[in-house]
């Protein structure tokens, strides 16, 4: 007789009894993806640190290569440096954001499957 039961999850009716499903719901998820998490963070930080390290670079190597060829009184190994890191800033900030919007989406997503 217990078989042919089929239990249903309980809905709660208030809305405290809501909150607290969706973050326990949460809780138990980031407890699976812990690993996930850590390896994701590491990678993350290590795409932004190279975005930012090889732009930054290049410029510093043409900015050399520029001024050993084209002697003026300009330095463009300092002004190559600059554009480069300017450039590898505006590279993380863009992988920084979407990285953080899929987050945000995956857990709009998941937020809305428990409720």
């Amino acid at each position: 007789m217990t078989d042919e039961i089929k239990q249903k999850p309980l809905k709660p009716k208030s809305t405290l009894g809501r909150e607290v499903g969706v973050k326990a719901a949460r809780k138990l998820r980031a407890q699976r993806h812990v690993t996930r998490t850590v390896w994701f963070g590491l990678g993350m930080m290590g795409l932004v640190g190279w975005s930012v390290a090889i732009p930054t670079l290049l410029g510093a190597a043409l900015g050399l290569w520029l001024d050993q060829h084209f002697p003026e009184g300009r330095s463009w190994t300092l002004a190559l440096l600059v554009a480069g890191l300017s450039i590898g800033c505006l590279n993380a900030w863009h992988w920084v954001t979407k990285e953080d919007r899929a987050m945000r989406e995956e857990q709009e997503d998941d937020d809305d499957d428990n409720e």
